[in-house]
């Protein structure tokens, strides 16, 4: 098992939410891990792993111990993979309905949410990426709001993210699947 010399791992995000959603999915795997909030450099690439490995990279060189960073995008086919890596760029500025009204009345709403995990110790560095398939709906959907929860229905399923309960989206998104992996190789 791979441990920082305090016993716990930092989670660096300028995003609470993103480390508590994933701070259950960690502590059910076995990693000890903490919250610690800062902005990180972002490279501009296509490639959420590149992201994430530069992220992780200028995390560790700040706090000088074991990180872990997490991105995600919404790749929606119809719309050429957009935003893909730039969703949260294109949140801030057009939002969840200005991708619906990019979308219009196309019938192909097919999308992936992908998400992928970097960890940086210094010495060593590994990225985790992992996808949910599935339907951007027609219109927003669910009371919890946070990002595109509200419009990416996971194939399989009849709710959008933001209709389901914690439990149930924990279960089937693609952020745990990534930090599944990492955890898999963590704690080996």
């Amino acid at each position: 098992m791979r441990r920082s010399s305090d016993g716990a791992l930092r989670f660096v995000s300028s995003n609470r939410h993103k480390y508590d959603e994933a701070l259950p999915v960690l502590r059910g795997l076995g990693v000890r891990v903490e919250y610690e909030r800062a902005r990180l450099q972002e490279v501009q690439s296509d490639d959420l792993a590149v992201i994430v490995r530069a992220k992780a990279r200028d995390a560790y060189c700040r706090l000088g111990r074991p990180v872990i960073v997490e991105d995600d995008g919404l790749f929606v086919e119809a719309l050429s993979g957009f935003p893909g890596a730039y969703s949260s760029h294109a949140l801030r500025t057009i939002g969840v309905a200005g991708v619906l009204k990019l979308l219009g009345g196309n019938g192909d709403r097919r999308a992936k949410f992908s998400a992928a995990i970097a960890y940086d110790d210094g010495s060593e560095g590994r990225t985790f990426v992992a996808s949910v398939r599935g339907m951007i709906s027609e219109a927003p959907r669910g009371e919890k709001s946070w990002g595109y929860d509200p419009v990416f229905v996971p194939d399989g399923q009849d709710k959008t993210f933001a209709e389901m309960g914690p439990d149930q989206k924990i279960g089937t998104s693609h952020r745990t699947r990534a930090l599944e992996a990492f955890a898999e190789w963590y704690v080996g």
